[in-house]
């Protein structure tokens, strides 16, 4: 089964620095097409979070400062990218869904191929800022999911051999 990004909510923060917020457990892609036709000086208050951290869902179009790493059918996939296609037309000015299905199944993919090989609930994080060229750039950094970390106990209780 392939694997996919799902916005995770830790705390209340999303809701207060994203003038609006994804809901926990939403599919989501980068997003960093959003702020394509932005000029870096027209990025400032919430707009500016967004584009700094935030990865865009695809049910509420709200954003999420994190994602983890979860399988999905492919039906499911293929259902992301019709969404988004419809998001293109209705928000983005695209000239019809089949002229926004390529660009849309390109994000998907991407997102896709930033999942695929972490194992299920490692957590990515994004950077993103404006290059020399004013283009954007984006870093992503995968958090390792707590299971798979080596953990210290607080207490253990180890025999000493003075019985």
């Amino acid at each position: 089964m392939p694997s996919f990004l799902r916005t995770i909510r830790l705390d209340t923060s999303d809701s207060q620095i994203f003038e609006a917020a994804a809901g926990p457990g939403e599919w989501a892609v980068p997003g960093g097409f959003e702020f394509c036709e932005l000029e870096p000086d027209e990025i400032r208050g919430k707009t500016r979070q967004a584009f700094a951290n935030g990865f865009l869902s695809l049910e509420s179009f709200g954003r999420s400062t994190l994602v983890m790493v979860a399988e999905i059918a492919e039906n499911e996939l293929e259902a992301l990218v019709q969404a988004l296609a419809m998001h293109f037309v209705s928000v983005y000015g695209a000239p019809d869904l089949a002229a926004a299905l390529p660009v849309a199944r390109g994000e998907i993919d991407f997102a896709a191929e930033l999942a695929q090989g972490q194992p299920p609930n490692t957590l990515l994080s994004v950077s993103r800022a404006h290059d020399d060229a004013g283009g954007i750039r984006e870093e992503f950094r995968v958090m390792p999911s707590p299971a798979s970390a080596q953990h210290a106990l607080v207490w253990d209780v180890v025999e000493d051999g003075n019985a």
